[in-house]
């Protein structure tokens, strides 16, 4: 089964690729402005990146963000979104937005859930009332939130799945696009990428390639990846499955966001990524610096009056010592968290900005040696 191009105002345009590696410098044209890739995006799961405010994004210079459908269907719930102008207007930001179907909810609230053809059953895990996701719900859900794109809904399946589990889940998942397809009536408003699956198996990954990209749709997806696999075969895995995706259109690694995993993929090809870690590391007092990772728990910094990396232009660094920093964090003061968020955010979002450089330049192999063998954790 097959699909013509849908009209649509969204498009990707590929400037430069690299000539050391697969790296690729793009440009993502949305109804929210122009985006330059390879680009890493907050995730603001509730309609809000944990501890940063919509200006705090403006600031880091944020091109697009993302909000979760199963999150926000259960609170506050689509139509009040709606109501009060849609998920820009509620979230008060300006830049463009990408809404995950619920996919990953499938895996991470396994319990809690049953999957069936016509879709997913979820026990609320705010207070297991019953709710029900299907591929047209969620496409609904997600149109009606009004983001810019919207996810097709799959099912991520556990890392070491078998491989009957894995050829079940993955027929079904295409079938689901299929009918994510016909849902998807905002065609000018909302693109809607495709997810491959297939675990680590590279011959279900180029199959499922094969079954998702015969639906001609504005971008794909990569699912599936740290889950719970080594990094090793991780990177392998995205290394394989990347340049079987279409070269014309943008392709979205989900859920990644180490900075060692981001250099890995965009030399693999990735155009996009999103992940929780910079935040989640954040509020545990994890910092990534240009000299490896620093924990701000680690006593030795008491009294350390450099900044947190000496390299670095955020506002954190710019203002504040480590001793200072790790003074707020071990008193539990709300600022710290946002202290921290932002140095993650800005620390990866100038990672990104490298790399595109690196890429026009086709120096992309030699950056990534170099970052490589950089430091594991500060002096």
């Amino acid at each position: 089964m097959s699909h013509s191009p849908p009209p649509h105002n969204f498009h990707f345009q590929l400037l430069a690729k690299d000539t050391t590696t697969n790296a690729r410098r793009g440009r993502l044209y949305t109804p929210h402005g122009a985006i330059e890739t390879p680009l890493f995006m907050p995730v603001g799961t509730q309609g809000s990146v944990k501890a940063i405010g919509p200006d705090d994004l403006e600031r880091l210079g944020v091109q697009m963000a993302l909000g979760n459908t199963y999150h926000l269907m259960l609170r506050p719930g689509e139509a009040l979104v709606q109501k009060l102008g849609g998920l820009h207007r509620f979230m008060a930001f300006e830049g463009a937005l990408l809404t995950d179907s619920g996919g990953f909810q499938i895996y991470s609230l396994a319990k809690r859930r049953k999957i069936s053809e016509e879709g997913v059953a979820f026990a609320s895990h705010l207070d297991g009332h019953p709710v029900f996701l299907s591929p047209e719900e969620a496409i609904r859900i997600q149109q009606t939130l009004g983001a810019d794109i919207i996810m097709a809904l799959d099912e991520c399946p556990p890392p070491h799945a078998d491989m009957p589990y894995l050829e079940t889940s993955l027929a079904r998942t295409t079938r689901w696009l299929h009918r994510c397809y016909k849902a998807w009536t905002q065609r000018e408003r909302h693109a809607l990428f495709g997810i491959v699956q297939g675990g680590l198996s590279e011959a279900l990954r180029k199959r499922h390639t094969e079954e998702l990209c015969a639906v001609e749709l504005p971008g794909y997806a990569l699912g599936g990846f740290s889950v719970g696999e080594a990094k090793e075969a991780m990177h392998a895995g995205v290394a394989y499955a990347a340049p079987l995706l279409p070269q014309a259109k943008p392709r979205y690694l989900m859920g990644v966001g180490a900075p060692e995993d981001l250099v890995a993929g965009v030399c693999a090809g990735i155009d996009m990524f999103d992940c929780v870690l910079p935040t989640r590391c954040a509020r545990t007092g994890l910092l990534f610096t240009s000299e490896g990772k620093l924990n701000l728990r680690n006593a030795r910094y008491q009294e350390d009056e450099r900044p947190i990396d000496p390299q670095c232009s955020c506002y954190c660094c710019r203002t504040f010592s480590r001793a200072y920093v790790r003074h707020l964090f071990q008193s539990r003061e709300i600022v710290a968290l946002r202290l921290n968020s932002l140095h993650n955010l800005h620390f990866l979002l100038q990672l990104m900005a490298q790399m595109r450089e690196a890429i026009e330049r086709g120096q992309m192999e030699a950056f990534a040696k170099a970052f490589a063998q950089r430091p594991k954790a500060p002096p």
